[in-house]
C-alpha cells in the first residue's frame, strides 16, 4: 500500500480547485483502495504519542477566521478502534496511548481527504505528534509503521516542509521566498537520494526560517522513515510555493504519479478573499 506526504497549506484547500488540490485527487483515483487510513497531521500536537480509537470520529475545525462555508464541512469517515492494536504491535517498545473521546480528524487530514476520497467510506485514524520527542523519535517511528502497508493501510503525513506563518503575504500567491525555495528544494534532494539522513537538516543555513515551529515539518519525517526502510520508489506528487513562506511539496511513496496528477495545474491556487487569521493554517 502506498504512502504519502500532503503539503496541506491553507484550510481554505478543502474547498478550492487548484493544481494541488487536482493533485491530492489523483491521488485518491491511482491508490489501491486502502484497508484504513492512519494519519499523521501537524494539528495533532501534544506531549504523548497517542492514537485515536473512537468508531466514528468527529470532525474537527480547529481553526478561526475562515468563512461559515468552511465550519460546514463534515467528513463523517469512520475509526478502525482495532488498528490501535496494530500500531501498538509494530511500534514496540514505544508506548503508544489510546485516545477515546478528545479528538478525532481535524483539518491537517479532512482538508486532504475531502479530495483524495471525498465518499469518506475509508476508515481514517490519526497518530498523535508527541511535542517531547526529538526529530530522530519520528523518524524512527515512521520507520517502524512501515509494516502497516502490507496490512493495507495507507500511511499519510499532512504538514508543510516549509512553514511560517509571520513571514506570510497573501498578496504573493504561488511566490516563493529565496529561502523557502533553498531549504524546500534541498529537503526534497536530500528526501529522494538519503531519507534515513533527513535529520540533518536541523543544520541547514535556513532552518530557523523554514521551521520555525516542528509542528508542520514533522509528519514529513514520518514518510521519511517509511521511506528509508522501503524497497519502492519514493516521489514528488506536486510542488510549489504559496504566500511566500508555505511549500506545498507532496510526496507519494510507492505510487508513481500518473499523467492525470497534473490535469488541473493550469488552475492556480487561490487566495483567499477575506481577513484570515494564519494561526492555525
Amino acid at each position: 500500500m502506498p504512502a504519502a506526504f500532503i503539503g496541506h497549506g491553507s484550510p481554505m484547500n478543502a474547498l478550492e480547485a487548484n493544481r494541488y488540490t487536482a493533485a491530492w485527487r489523483a491521488f485518491g483515483r491511482q491508490v489501491p483502495r486502502p484497508r484504513a487510513i492512519l494519519a499523521i497531521s501537524a494539528h495533532w500536537y501534544i506531549n504523548a504519542t497517542a492514537i485515536t480509537v473512537m468508531p466514528q470520529p468527529r470532525t474537527i475545525h480547529d481553526f478561526y477566521g475562515f468563512p461559515s462555508e468552511l465550519f460546514d464541512v463534515q467528513y463523517p469517515a469512520p475509526g478502525l478502534p482495532e488498528l490501535a492494536e496494530e500500531v501498538a504491535e509494530v511500534v514496540h517498545p514505544t508506548w503508544v496511548g489510546a485516545d477515546v473521546d478528545s479528538w478525532g480528524i481535524d483539518h491537517g487530514t479532512w482538508s486532504v481527504l475531502v479530495h483524495a476520497f471525498p465518499d469518506a467510506s475509508v476508515p481514517v485514524v490519526q497518530l498523535s505528534i508527541n511535542a517531547d520527542k526529538p526529530l530522530d523519535y519520528h523518524l524512527d517511528l515512521g520507520a517502524k509503521l512501515a509494516p502497516l502497508r502490507e496490512r493495507g493501510v495507507l500511511i499519510l503525513g499532512s504538514g508543510n516542509v516549509v512553514h511560517n506563518l509571520r513571514a506570510m503575504q497573501w498578496d504573493l500567491g504561488e511566490h516563493g521566498y529565496d529561502w523557502a525555495r533553498r531549504f524546500d528544494e534541498d529537503a526534497k534532494a536530500l528526501i529522494l537520494s538519503d531519507p534515513a539522513d533527513v535529520g540533518r537538516l536541523r543544520e541547514h543555513p535556513d532552518y530557523r526560517a523554514a521551521v520555525p515551529t516542528p509542528d508542520h515539518f514533522i509528519p514529513w519525517l514520518y514518510v521519511a522513515g517509511l521511506a528509508s526502510v522501503a524497497t519502492d520508489q519514493l516521489d514528488v506528487l506536486a510542488d510549489g510555493y504559496v504566500y511566500g513562506s508555505l511549500s506545498m511539496t507532496a510526496y507519494t511513496l510507492g505510487l508513481t504519479p500518473g499523467e492525470d496528477v497534473g490535469a488541473d495545474s493550469e488552475v492556480p491556487p487561490q487566495a483567499p478573499s477575506f481577513p484570515a487569521d494564519a494561526s492555525n493554517i
